[in-house]
């Protein structure tokens, strides 16, 4: 999950654009905001580093068995014969 701190550092830049004329509405903004950003990024479909890189690894064995698995289908075909005419039906 996404450090707490990140929602905090980026409700307090927020907070910095505001004008001076509104600080006092300044702790209440950082607030909302901070809240804004977290459920936007809550209903995002993430995950974390180690189960991506999880997965990461569980695709390169598939990847590595299916092309173990092209080689022996092609040894097990039989190879086409040369100058034959390939099979027809009338």
């Amino acid at each position: 999950m996404i450090d707490a701190r990140v929602f905090d550092d980026i409700s307090k830049s927020l907070g910095k654009l505001l004008p001076p004329g509104v600080s006092s509405m300044k702790d209440d903004f950082e607030r909302n905001a901070k809240s804004a950003v977290q459920s936007a990024l809550g209903n995002l479909d993430l995950v974390t580093r180690e189960e991506f890189d999880v997965q990461t690894g569980v695709l390169r064995k598939t990847r590595q068995q299916l092309k173990e698995l092209e080689v022996r289908i092609s040894q097990l075909e039989p190879a086409p014969e040369v100058g034959g005419t390939p099979d027809a039906t009338d």
